[in-house]
């Protein structure tokens, strides 16, 4: 933490506009004997001296008439006052005044009142003038043994501090720590006493660890958590000691204290990489995640055992621990579950996938009882979860069929539509499952009522029925789903003899609500099963026959949608579909008989090996990014290297903190050059009286405002303030304090700002500053404006297909951007258009590959809020030479999708 900024005591704002408060009125109201007007008084004359003020005369009225009083308020006031008095004369000697103060303070170490000593104590660790503090030290050393824990424990830090930063003025404190440490009963206390130990004398504190190793699991949780930090750190820096100590980090693993569980199992991994240990770490942070209440905690540690996962040797051990995992979905919390079945589906093998599939099939049965969003989509991860389980090991995929082709009949859309991806794809990649699953699918067909499902029904049975038993029975489902034929004499005869069937007809439902998109599948699977059936049976009669039924639904679905009974009319397109499908029965072409009975099977291993081969190179890049040792790297050896020389051996818990607190390791300085030299801002011009420039460090949800001010003129400025404003979801979360510059001096001014949502914002505002003691007159510089970009918050991320289509069909901001740039290759625009916006590429590369006039793709990617950003992109080249096309854009909120648009816009007229 050296490189951390040093915490400031003080925060308090500058008095309110209006004349400021003469000596004489102050010494007045401090001399008045109103306890309130005497703190009012006080506040003001902190205020002023803060910033900048000097009423020496006022410290002698300050003792004689605010020191007696015995009033808290007050008592607290004068804590603040006498750290932000100055406490000496101008040759640097103590000031006279200063005796008396001591001698007050030694009495309030004295006080009875215990919060008045523990007030007092913690003023003394702010004090920098060890003149005033060595006649306070056997008073401090007293309270130590005070009956109130409160005391003690503030007693400890005030002597950490001492010794610390003064340490001639006890030096015995790291044994009188020891000795109080055994005598000590309080928890904080202790910890405080040990903490100081810890950085003052290691040695000492293993000692008194090594007596009390057997005692750790009675200790209260922040002093198990001070012990945990202290092993890591002292196994990490002498690994001779792990095992002396290591035993006491498996004795951590049974706290009550869910934290130090937690620290304990990480710094055991952290320690040790044996089965033995990781076991014991994966295992304390199963029961962590079924334990703990909080979903944040969940997540946290769900992120931890995945992160584990990443390394070979630890995957192994998970493995074995794959059905533990399997616990977490008791957890209703959607998003754990998730992360859940994720991690199962990657550490399933040939040894539990038939447990796995168990447990996920029971989960599965209980989705059936709920028909909340919840337990939609948690239906919708139990069957992608049984998808790839049955993909990678096939023997399992009869267990798995029968109970998902049962959701064929849900009236959850997406998970029919995913029951059915799965179908799709295990019967074209294994043979032997098509009889089973071609069977429950045909078996469930009368009960599919949606559109879309029915659709996806007809195409996978009219592929896979290969004989013509199933052949015969799909031709009978389709006649019972459709009802009696011809579709409008019947529907005429109905409406005319006004009697209504009550039995329903699925495909006729459809097809009357204008849905012929469905008849045009229809009219492809009947084509397919005649062009099969002619193959397989010899009988002339009895392939005419098929033929004809099958020509009689499909002329009569066109005779239909030629009608005004249907709710809507067909389209043009569904029509010349069906009439591709009466022609090519008609005339049996043997050309356009394989087009059916062919090409489209090999047009689906075609889209399936290239989804095989985008898996198989995100497996590889991250395998390669996860690799820790290339077969060409040095090897290094601990006792060999030099600070800092080997990178990847760093202290993790100091990394881990670093990271919390938003401070970065260094880089080189090439990289600096690259990243946050790039990232200054000009605010001012050169020949400006003040000249600023400001480094916006965006980090997650806050943005560091980071501005160097110089002044350029000989004239001293009182008086400089940064006044800054924001437009859009920004907050300033502190003003900017006043300053004072000397001529040609400079400073560094930091605040924060809070982002609130994913869309660009500006920060504006400007300088203003008094020239000498004139303040009449204020000068003030106008800043440039500085641009958030959007760009900072989103990442590139994935989703299935069908997950973007269900999220395309529910945002409802779109924003459609034209394409106006002068690259003339569709492909370079598509790269240009992922680095500008941070996206990533849904559609596969094989799907771009080739010589092609246009280009379409899906777009992808999250924002650091949760949001999602959509886009689909459509080019064609031109003679002329540039694309042309546009970009379609779809968000849930309406700033995002503009924002994007914005950055486009701007950014595409650049681009070669």
């Amino acid at each position: 933490m050296s490189s951390a900024e040093q915490p400031c005591f003080c925060l308090l704002s500058p008095l309110e506009d209006g004349d400021l408060p003469t000596e004489e009125t102050l010494r007045t109201e401090l001399e008045n004997s109103d306890k309130r007007q005497k703190a009012e008084a006080l506040k003001k004359l902190i205020r002023l001296i803060i910033n900048g003020e000097r009423y020496p005369s006022l410290l002698m009225t300050v003792i004689r008439f605010v020191m007696p009083v015995d009033d808290h308020e007050l008592k607290k006031l004068l804590l603040i006052f006498w750290e932000v008095v100055p406490k000496t004369t101008g040759d640097g000697k103590l000031m006279q005044e200063m005796i008396l103060v001591c001698d007050a303070y030694r009495k309030d170490l004295q006080h009875p009142n215990e919060f008045i000593r523990g007030s007092t104590l913690r003023f003394l660790c702010k004090l920098k003038e060890p003149e005033l503090i060595e006649p306070l030290m056997p008073s401090i050393r007293s309270c130590l043994e005070h009956r109130h824990a409160y005391v003690r424990r503030n007693a400890v830090l005030a002597i950490y501090t001492i010794y610390k930063n003064f340490d001639m003025l006890i030096p015995d404190a790291p044994e009188l720590m020891q000795n109080y440490l055994e005598g000590e009963q309080d928890a904080s206390c202790k910890r405080n006493a040990f903490m100081m130990l810890i950085h003052v004398d290691q040695n000492r504190a293993l000692d008194y660890l090594s007596t009390v190793i057997d005692q750790m699991h009675s200790f209260n949780d922040i002093l198990q958590l001070v012990i945990v930090e202290l092993v890591y750190n002292v196994c990490y820096n002498n690994p001779a000691e792990r095992s002396r100590f290591i035993r006491a980090i498996y004795q951590m693993l049974s706290s009550n204290s869910g934290a130090v569980r937690y620290e304990a199992a990480g710094a055991l991994i952290m320690l040790s990489n044996t089965p033995t240990a990781v076991k014991a770490a994966a295992q304390c942070y199963i029961e962590l995640i079924l334990k703990e209440s909080d979903n944040n905690v969940k997540l946290i540690v769900l992120d931890r055992v995945i992160e584990l996962r990443q390394t070979p040797a630890t995957e192994k051990v998970l493995r074995e621990l794959t059905m533990d995992f399997l616990r977490v979905l008791s957890t209703p919390a959607l998003e754990v579950r998730r992360k859940a079945l994720d991690l199962v589906m990657d550490l399933v093998t040939t040894r539990n996938v038939g447990e796995v599939v168990q447990v996920l099939r029971k989960e599965a049965s209980k989705t059936n009882d709920g028909s909340d969003d919840d337990n939609s989509k948690y239906r919708q991860l139990l069957v992608r979860a049984l998808h790839r389980c049955s993909i990678k090991y096939p023997e399992v995929a009869p267990q798995t069929i029968p109970l998902l082709v049962e959701f064929l009949s849900d009236c959850d859309k997406t998970s029919a539509m995913s029951v059915l991806e799965f179908v799709r794809e295990a019967v074209q990649r294994h043979e032997s499952l098509r009889g089973l699953a071609t069977e429950k699918v045909m078996e469930f067909f009368p009960l599919i009522k949606d559109g879309p499902t029915l659709r996806a029904a007809l195409w996978v049975l009219g592929e896979y029925c290969n004989d013509v038993v199933g052949i015969e029975r799909l031709l009978a489902g389709v006649k019972d789903s459709l009802g009696e034929l011809p579709l409008v004499d019947s529907e005429l005869r109905r409406a005319a003899e006004e009697v209504k069937d009550t039995k329903e007809y699925p495909l006729r439902t459809q097809l009357l609500d204008g849905k012929f998109f469905v008849g045009a599948a229809l009219a492809s699977t009947l084509t397919k099963l005649s062009v099969r059936y002619m193959e397989l049976v010899a009988d002339e009669k009895k392939k005419n026959l098929f033929c004809a039924q099958a020509m009689l639904i499909i002329s009569s679905i066109l005779h239909l949608g030629r009608t005004s009974l249907p709710a809507k009319k067909m389209l043009e397109d569904d029509a010349e579909r069906l009439g591709v499908c009466l022609q090519v029965l008609a005339e049996r072409a043997g050309l356009v008989l394989d087009v059916f009975g062919k090409e489209s099977r090999m047009s689906l291993e075609n889209l399936l090996t290239s989804q095989n081969e985008e898996e198989d190179k995100t497996k590889e890049t991250a395998k390669a990014a996860n690799t820790v040792v290339q077969v060409d790297d040095p090897i290094t050896f601990t006792q060999l290297t030099v600070a800092d020389e080997n990178a990847s051996d760093e202290n993790r818990l100091e990394a881990s903190l670093l990271a919390a607190t938003g401070i970065t390791a260094k880089k080189k300085e090439e990289e600096v050059g690259q990243t946050k030299l790039s990232k200054v801002h000009q605010l001012t011009g050169l020949c400006d009286a003040v000249y600023a420039e400001a480094y916006i460090h965006v980090h997650q949800f806050d943005v560091v405002f980071d501005m160097l001010v110089v002044n350029q003129t000989a004239d001293v400025l009182q008086g400089l303030t940064v006044e800054l404003a924001t437009l859009g979801n920004l907050k300033l979360m502190e003003r900017p304090q006043p300053c004072t510059l000397a001529p040609h001096d400079f400073t560094n001014i930091k605040t924060n700002i809070k982002v609130a949502s994913t869309e660009n914002a500006v920060i504006f505002g400007n300088i203003v500053y008094d020239v000498g003691s004139s303040q009449s007159d204020r000068s003030c510089v106008v800043l440039n404006d500085i641009h958030i970009d959007i760009i900072d918050y989103i990442n590139p991320a994935s989703c299935s297909d069908q997950e973007f289509r269900t999220m395309w069909a529910d945002f409802e901001w779109e924003n459609k951007v034209l394409v106006n740039s002068n690259v003339k290759d569709p492909r370079v625009y598509l790269e240009k258009l992922l680095s500008t916006t941070n996206m990533r590429c849904l559609t596969p590369d094989r799907a771009l590959s080739g010589q092609a006039t246009f280009l379409a793709a899906n777009l992808y990617a999250k924002s650091v809020f949760g949001e999602d950003a959509l886009a689909n992109i459509s080019l064609e080249v031109t003679e002329s030479g540039p694309v042309s096309g546009h970009i379609r854009i779809r968000t849930r909120t309406q700033g995002m999708a503009l924002s994007l648009g914005d950055k486009i816009n701007l950014s595409q007229k650049n681009w070669q």
